[in-house]
């Protein structure tokens, strides 16, 4: 089969440019640029945690204190996890912070063994769980620190912590008491 043009039709010309010779650059030699090593925003584990970025900047003013909070609505008694700006059963925005309790047990947990979060690729392995709060009807999902996590079991005692980051942020994880 023949590539050809059809009855009446000129094929068009092609031609190609030759390539530059090697021993001439394109463009300038570009400076390398040095990126400082933190993550892209949209792959950062952890929230923006100032007034100007959230309304909820009083979760994270608290867990700086050493205190992991969440809100209460005071109309219906709600305790909402995570913390809320508005009650989902009444919309009310008149919400109180209350202290969570500071013990739990473990109520389910895995071993992240690889595909860790960007920043915690060294830690591997680690723990993460669904952790029964004390005294309340909350269940929250966290990091368990304290042992290995070929030694932790399903009703382990822990303890819920807040923690500070390396940038100044603060975060809050488990650790297993015992």
């Amino acid at each position: 089969m023949s590539e050809s043009a059809p009855p009446g039709r000129k094929r068009p010309r092609v031609t190609v440019a030759p390539a530059p010779p090697t021993s001439v650059p394109l463009e300038p030699p570009r400076p390398k640029v040095v990126v400082a090593p933190s993550p892209p925003f949209l792959l950062d584990f952890f929230p923006l945690q100032g007034a100007g970025q959230t309304r909820l900047s009083r979760f994270y003013d608290r867990l700086k204190e050493g205190r992991v909070s969440t809100t209460r609505c005071p109309r219906d008694g709600e305790v909402h996890w995570p913390p809320r700006v508005a009650c989902p059963i009444c919309h009310g925005e008149e919400l109180e912070w209350i202290d969570l309790p500071e013990h739990g047990r473990i109520y389910a947990f895995s071993a992240v063994l690889g595909g860790a979060p960007l920043g915690m690729e060294a830690d591997v392995p680690f723990a993460v769980g669904l952790v029964d709060l004390a005294g309340s009807p909350l269940r929250l999902f966290g990091r368990i620190e304290g042992r290995p996590w070929t030694a932790l079991k399903i009703g382990d005692e822990v303890r819920i912590e807040a923690y500070p980051l390396a940038d100044g942020r603060s975060f809050y994880r488990f650790r297993a008491l015992g």
